[in-house]
C-alpha cells in the first residue's frame, strides 16, 4: 500500500513516517501542503491512502480534500484527516466534505493502525 502523508510540519511528517514504518507501512511519500498533496495524487495514481494535515499554508487540508473528492481520477482514494482540529464541527465538516476517518493530534500507533485498517481494510 503507498500512502501520501501530507503535513506542512517536517517534524510532524517524519514522526508520522516512523510510526507508519513501525506499523507495517514502508511506501510512503510526503507532501509540504495542500497543493503539493493533490499533484502528488495526480503523478502518483497509485497511492492508496492519503493521511491529510488540517492546517497547511498554501492549500489548507480541507481544501485539498474538496478538490481530491471533485475530481473524477483522485475521488475514490480514501483520505484520512490527520489533525489537531478536534471540535466536532470541524470533525463534520471533514466528514461531510469527503474524508474517510478522522485522528487528532497527538495519536498513537495503534490508534493510527486502528483508523487505517477501518479505512482501507
Amino acid at each position: 500500500m503507498k500512502i501520501l502523508l501530507v503535513d506542512d510540519s517536517n517534524t510532524m511528517r517524519r514522526i508520522q513516517a516512523n510510526t507508519l514504518k513501525t506499523i507495517g507501512y514502508e511506501d510512503v511519500i510526503q507532501a509540504a501542503d495542500g497543493q503539493e498533496a493533490v499533484d502528488q495524487l495526480k503523478s502518483n495514481p497509485d497511492v492508496t491512502l492519503v493521511l491529510m494535515d488540517w492546517n497547511m499554508p498554501n492549500m489548507t487540508g480541507i481544501e485539498a480534500l474538496r478538490v481530491i473528492k471533485n475530481d473524477d481520477a483522485m475521488k475514490a482514494t480514501p483520505v484520512i484527516m490527520v489533525t489537531s482540529e478536534s471540535e466536532k464541527s470541524r470533525i463534520v465538516e471533514a466528514i461531510q466534505t469527503g474524508a474517510s476517518n478522522y485522528v487528532v493530534k497527538p495519536f498513537d500507533a495503534d490508534t493510527l493502525a486502528e483508523k487505517i485498517k477501518a479505512t482501507v481494510g
